[in-house]
C-alpha cells in the first residue's frame, strides 16, 4: 500500500518518528507521500525523506500559511522541487472554513503554486475546504500545463465528485470515509470514483478511522492504519480489496513517479 499524504514532521511524532515509519512498513505500507505545509515544513518533510528510502514529499504552502509568506516563498519552494524525493507542488488550496489567512492571501498563494508545479512540472497536492467554486476558478487555467494533481482528503459532494473528475483529477480518500457521523456522503458516493482514478491516504496524525478495533488508547493516527480506509472504501466501492490496493498503488505511481526514482 502506498500513503499518499502523511503528516509525519508533525510535533505529536516527535517522540516516536522513526517507529511509527517501522510500523507502516512491517504493516504493508511501502512508500509514504510527507505532506510539506509551508517552507519549514517542506524542508523538514524532504530532509526526512533523504534519511528513508521509503519515503517521499511535497513542497508547498497550505493555504492556513498563506498570510505568512516571505517575498521569495516561490523562488524557496523551487529549490525544494528540484531534490529527486519531491514528488509535488503542495499541500496547497484554499480554506475558507475556518480562514486562519485572508482570503485574498489564500487565493494569490494558490496561483503562484499552480504557476510554480506548471513551471516544475510536477503534480498539485490540493486542499480544498468550503471554496469550491473559486477553487475550481483558479485551478481550471493551469490545468492544461500541469502534470496532473489530487483532490486531497476530498470530502466534497457528488456535484464536487464528478467536477473534480472532469478536471482530470486524482481523489484522495482518508479515515473520513470510515466515519458514519461526518463520512456517510462519502461513502455513498465513492463507487462514483473511477478505479483509475483513486487512492488512500491517512492524512496522520488527523483522521483516525473510527473503524479500528479495539479503539486505540490515542487520537493519533498512523500510516499503519491505512489498511482500515482500504477495506472501508472498497466496500464503498464494491471492490475486491485487494484489486483496489493494487490499483490506488498503481495510480500514485502513475501520478508520483515513486519507483526508482529516490
Amino acid at each position: 500500500m502506498i500513503d499518499i499524504g502523511v503528516n509525519l514532521t508533525n510535533s505529536r511524532f516527535d517522540k516516536d518518528r522513526l517507529a511509527v515509519i517501522n510500523n507502516a512498513l512491517a504493516l504493508g505500507v511501502d512508500n509514504m507521500l510527507v505532506t510539506g505545509t509551508n517552507l519549514p515544513e517542506s524542508q523538514k518533510a524532504l530532509t526526512l525523506c533523504q534519511q528513508h528510502p521509503n519515503l517521499y514529499s511535497t513542497a508547498g504552502v497550505h493555504p492556513h500559511d498563506a498570510d505568512g509568506v516571505s517575498e521569495d516563498y516561490i523562488a524557496q519552494l523551487a529549490t525544494l522541487a528540484k531534490a529527486p524525493q519531491v514528488k509535488a507542488i503542495g499541500e496547497c488550496g484554499l480554506d475558507f472554513n475556518r480562514n486562519f489567512s485572508t482570503p485574498e492571501n489564500q487565493q494569490r498563494v494558490f496561483a503562484e503554486q499552480l504557476a510554480l508545479a506548471s513551471q516544475c512540472q510536477l503534480p498539485v497536492f490540493l486542499h480544498q475546504r468550503d471554496a469550491f467554486p473559486t477553487w475550481q476558478s483558479i485551478l481550471t487555467p493551469y490545468l492544461d500545463s500541469l502534470k496532473g494533481g489530487i483532490s486531497h482528503c476530498f470530502t466534497g459532494d457528488l456535484a464536487q465528485l464528478k467536477a473534480c473528475l472532469d478536471m482530470g483529477l486524482y481523489i484522495g480518500i482518508t479515515g473520513w470515509i470510515c466515519d458514519d457521523r461526518r463520512g456517510q456522503e462519502l461513502y455513498d458516493i465513492a463507487k462514483y470514483i473511477p478505479l483509475d482514478r483513486v487512492m488512500i491516504e491517512t492524512d496522520a496524525p488527523y483522521l483516525t478511522p473510527r473503524t479500528i478495533r479495539p479503539r486505540p488508547k490515542s487520537s493519533r493516527n498512523e500510516p499503519k492504519y491505512l489498511p482500515y480506509v482500504a477495506q472501508t472504501l472498497a466496500k464503498a466501492m464494491k471492490v475486491d480489496l485487494d484489486t483496489l490496493i493494487t490499483q490506488t498503488n498503481n495510480n500514485a505511481n502513475t501520478l508520483f513517479h515513486f519507483k526508482g526514482e529516490n
